[in-house]
């Protein structure tokens, strides 16, 4: 359908939330008008249609105008019906349910101003572009790092979250593994908000200065549920030397390639968004040809039922094994085998050939 002679008629061109109103009230006044010239024959539920396509594709402002003009066409439906039987009645009740559903549904979505399925594909691309700053970047020869996440209930919004870079001004590498308070899709939205703070403020602060700006990030914003547990590692790709600062998080484990042990690096600092000036220790180590260091998040060693000492214990006995002499896809294979599904899981494996 054409919308030049709309837009004669009002002298501005009209919107594509506006083409999108006009064509459904077409759609819905050719169903109604079905409806009235065959009674017995047109369906009631027909108006469902153009009903639920409003719903997805108009904004807030149009929204409950179209629903306002399926409920009075609604009404011509029932004035030209011959017997109102109880099947009618059902029928209509059904389609005026059915209004206010999607009516209070546009109230709330006013808060967003966006429609239905453009705000849903706003906050994928949202999503998709903020975790991207958790991508890997290439850190050449001698040197491999894997993630892998699990969200809780396996929703795509997770409350853990990694970002990691690599500064231009020193052949180095950065990551921090973060883990919002809560989980799921309860802590998605404040992950989704940190970690674009987050991604903003590694690799542009000097390693010591990451936590400490992160603290007072998360202290500033004034959340009921306002804090969030933290691992940085900051990795000098010449020599492997490498630096862990942690904040309330579960401490680093480092394999030996010589002796094949795991070293667990404890470290001492409070969790961010609860303590002002707090201060973070820093341990320091160094990648040998061969080691691995692992960092991760509590999903993968709490629960309700076992102390997270034991829950180290057991990781590393699971990663001595999946991990001997094959470290291809080993984060992937111990988020898989640890952990509960009804928490987040985070892991990040760092590799040096």
């Amino acid at each position: 359908m054409s919308t030049r002679p709309i837009r004669r008629l009002t002298g501005h061109r009209i919107s594509s939330q506006q083409r999108t109103l006009v064509l459904l009230c077409v759609l819905t006044g050719i169903l109604t008008a079905g409806v009235l010239m065959w009674p017995t024959t047109a369906p009631l539920t027909g108006l469902t249609v153009p009903l639920l396509l409003g719903s997805l594709l108009l904004g807030p402002r149009e929204l409950p105008w179209f629903v306002v003009f399926v409920m009075v066409c609604l009404m011509f439906t029932i004035a030209a019906q011959e017997e109102i039987t109880s099947r009618i009645v059902l029928a209509i009740s059904i389609q005026f349910l059915l209004c206010f559903i999607v009516l209070v549904t546009s109230f709330r979505r006013s808060r967003l101003g966006v429609g239905g399925v453009m705000g849903e594909s706003m906050f994928i691309d949202l999503r998709d572009r903020i975790l991207s700053q958790g991508a890997v970047p290439d850190l050449g020869d001698g040197w491999m790092v894997q993630g892998a996440l699990r969200s809780a209930g396996g929703t795509p919004f997770a409350g853990d979250f990694v970002v990691s870079t690599r500064p231009r001004h020193r052949n180095s590498y950065e990551l921090v593994v973060v883990d919002v308070s809560g989980k799921g899709e309860q802590a998605g939205t404040r992950a989704l908000l940190l970690s674009g703070a987050f991604g903003g403020l590694i690799g542009a602060l000097a390693p010591g200065d990451f936590l400490p700006a992160a603290n007072d990030y998360l202290l500033r914003q004034d959340w009921d549920e306002g804090f969030a547990t933290a691992i940085h590692l900051s990795l000098d790709l010449d020599t492997g030397a490498f630096e862990l600062r942690m904040a309330g998080h579960p401490p680093a484990a480092q394999r030996d390639a010589g002796s094949g042990r795991w070293t667990v690096h404890e470290g001492e600092g409070p969790v961010l968004g609860l303590i002002e000036d707090a201060e973070f220790s820093v341990v320091n180590g160094v990648l040998r040809r061969g080691d691995a260091l692992m960092l991760y998040t509590d999903g993968m060693v709490e629960t309700p039922r076992r102390d997270i000492g034991l829950g180290i214990d057991r990781m590393l006995g699971q990663a001595e094994g999946l991990l001997r002499g094959d470290f291809d896809g080993g984060a992937d294979r111990l988020v898989d085998a640890l952990g509960s599904e009804n928490d987040d899981r985070a892991l990040v494996l760092v590799h040096r050939r």
